[in-house]
């Protein structure tokens, strides 16, 4: 069981460190061929405490910056209807023409058949990025308001070299308040490259590894972000290797002893809209491994894994059991993929239908 803070205690039940960018999406059509475009918010990390709030009814925040113009008031206007505290947004002062700040962008294609998803983000230069050691005051954040779980990952930290730092700053400032943190190694080499690249990526995620309790990942996030190298990987399977992935885990855990907990998703894709998806974690030396969904037919794939993290989470802030976690993950995860958008269109009761073995039925 994870030492996890009383509701009582705190403000919060899980508050989130990441940037959230204005997505745009064609729907069924193509970027480069649309004429319009469907606004939605986003970020791997905020979506995990959006979905902490909106399915799973638990008290959220999120720590993030914009500039403050009216594209980062439409982004907090959709924060705020998914119920997500914005008490802690950074703002900026917006100087005109986006010269010295500026909102994020992430155009993005759902996919289709043979014709995968595609992400065009658009986020140099963004407020979130330039956040620095100091912006934010994480002794309010954790010592008087408090939260039971902290999440943040590896999008963010790769940003810029001050975001890396000050992901540190917050693991620190939360584990020394008895917040459980959260971490999705979640390696992108597209935004780790303009700082350091690969070397770069373990140098950071190597120390903020050791403030995390609870790590996510699959195989090249550990192997590309912690640089753990297991023998046997095979290319064609990566991300659904279980037995792979429990040598990779074991390894990391003796290395890293203060993780408390791991998890990935399983995932084979045989097209953009038909994927078998599962999931499996580690906890006190055990693996646990949700109910798999076969062929699963998927709408919009984007924001799944947050989607899974958040059900992860919740199923330890709810009944501290690894068991129930990973099966909550796993549903949560799959039933948001159903639903154009990042962040989850699903209830609680429909999570926990899915995981008691529920099936797609007409509910009238």
């Amino acid at each position: 069981m994870l030492n996890i803070k009383s509701p009582s205690e705190v403000a919060f039940d899980a508050i989130s460190l990441g940037e959230v960018m204005l997505r745009l999406d064609p729907g069924e059509g193509r970027i480069h061929t649309s004429r319009n475009f469907e606004a939605w918010e986003g970020g791997g990390e905020y979506n995990v405490t959006r979905g902490l709030r909106r399915c799973f009814g638990l008290r959220t925040a999120c720590v993030t910056a914009f500039a403050d113009n009216p594209v980062g008031r439409l982004v907090e206007d959709f924060i705020l209807q998914g119920g997500v505290d914005t008490r802690f947004i950074h703002w900026r002062d917006y100087d005109g023409i986006g010269r010295e700040v500026r909102n994020g962008l992430n155009f993005t294609e759902r996919g289709y058949g043979i014709r995968g998803a595609v992400g065009c983000p658009d986020r140099a230069n963004t407020a979130a990025s330039q956040l620095k050691p100091g912006d934010i005051d994480w002794e309010d954040v954790f010592g008087n308001h408090g939260a039971r779980w902290f999440h943040t990952g590896g999008i963010f930290a790769a940003l810029s070299e001050t975001a890396a730092e000050v992901t540190i700053e917050a693991c620190r400032a939360a584990q020394k308040h008895g917040t459980i943190v959260s971490y999705d190694l979640n390696y992108r080499p597209s935004l780790w490259s303009a700082i350091g690249g690969l070397a770069k990526a373990q140098e950071v995620n190597r120390e903020i590894a050791k403030y995390v309790d609870v790590m996510i990942g699959n195989e090249e996030d550990f192997t590309a972000s912690l640089g753990f190298e297991v023998e046997g990987v095979d290319e064609n399977i990566r991300g659904i290797d279980v037995s792979n992935f429990k040598r990779m885990i074991e390894t990391a855990v003796n290395e890293f002893p203060n993780f408390k907990a791991t998890a990935t998703t399983l995932r084979e894709v045989h097209t953009a809209t038909v994927n078998d998806w599962g999931a499996i974690c580690w906890h006190e030396n055990e693996f646990h491994e949700a109910t798999p969904y076969p062929n699963l037919e998927i709408l919009d794939r984007v924001g799944g894994g947050d989607s899974f993290a958040s059900g992860f989470a919740y199923g330890f802030l709810a009944h501290n059991d690894p068991a129930k976690a990973i099966n909550y993950g796993a549903a949560h995860g799959a039933l948001a993929m159903t639903t154009p958008g990042d962040t989850t269109m699903a209830s609680l009761a429909e999570v926990e239908k899915i995981v008691g073995g529920g099936n797609a039925r007409v509910v009238r």
